[in-house]
């Protein structure tokens, strides 16, 4: 543990880590340095990792017990926690926070370099936490009392025309099975009792409000988590693999590599039911996540 270098990558979000092995059994100090480094900086990247699948899962194991890959979307072969985020299979390019639309999203997600694009294919990684304190004080008291309805049946902004049939088979796979969860806006972190803003693409509505004013209070609040300076914007090398707090952070992958082959391969970490500044849990509205979630 002694060895372990952090570099800050930004002022407000990202370090990078040298000095540890992720490959080899970690001990409990060094798990504990991580974990403290994960609460300080949100995301850790790590460079010239020499792992694969199993390794990958080993690691993450570390920080607690493993969601399988997905809800509805398929593993990669032989890896049932493992999901392939690969070009060939759509692209994730709008802000959100991982399943957040089932009741206890992964804690931590890890995510791992495959195949690089030689030019884009970045990812944004944005720090709610630093969002929520730049709120002025009668946005965040608003804030702290607001609920919102997470789904994966979501409006993807894309008229319909404009979706070709692979488009349009990845859509029904992905809203198989529908879920819906009531999260609180304002998510108390259960280790470090920061607040962070809880919203992003699979929030769809405010509880109590239409669409339409729901839609116009998410993307006020949105603004503030992808400020500038709220965002790690992360160059893929390979063998990378980037850590980073589910419970925190919102995240995008750039649609900007001209149809290049990119894949990563993600492992999530299971984790808790949010709790709100009052204290309350969030609560299931519809969808089963037991195949894919224990609470941690």
């Amino acid at each position: 543990m002694a060895d372990i270098e952090i570099h800050k990558v930004t002022g407000t979000i990202g370090a990078r880590i040298s000095g540890v092995d992720i490959a080899k059994p970690l001990d409990d100090d060094t798990v504990a340095a991580l974990r403290a480094a994960l609460n300080e900086h949100k995301a850790l990247v790590f460079d010239d990792v020499d792992l694969d699948d199993e390794g990958q899962q080993a690691f993450a194991r570390h920080f607690g017990d493993l969601t399988t890959a997905h809800p509805t979307v398929p593993a990669v072969a032989d890896a049932p926690n493992v999901l392939p985020v690969d070009s060939e299979r759509g692209r994730a390019n709008h802000w959100h926070t991982d399943v957040t639309f089932v009741l206890n999203p992964p804690q931590a997600s890890t995510l791992r370099s495959i195949t690089v694009p030689p030019y884009g294919g970045e990812t944004l990684i944005a720090n709610s936490a630093a969002a929520y304190r730049d709120l002025p004080e009668p946005l965040r008291a608003l804030a702290d009392t607001l609920w919102a309805e997470h789904t994966n049946d979501y409006d993807y902004a894309v008229p319909d025309e404009e979706v070709d049939e692979e488009q349009a088979a990845q859509r029904a796979q992905f809203t198989s099975i529908k879920y819906r969860t009531a999260h609180p806006v304002v998510r108390v972190h259960p280790l470090t009792g920061e607040r962070g803003l809880f919203i992003g693409g699979f929030a769809q509505r405010i509880v109590g409000l239409s669409v339409g004013e729901s839609r116009k209070i998410l993307d006020l609040l949105q603004a503030y988590v992808t400020r500038p300076e709220n965002i790690l914007r992360w160059r893929w090398s390979p063998n990378q693999l980037v850590l980073f707090d589910n419970r925190i952070t919102q995240h995008y992958a750039i649609d900007n590599y001209d149809g290049l082959p990119r894949r990563l391969h993600r492992v999530t970490v299971a984790g808790d039911v949010p709790v709100g500044v009052e204290g309350k849990e969030s609560h299931s509205i519809a969808g089963d996540a037991s195949h894919y979630t224990s609470v941690a």
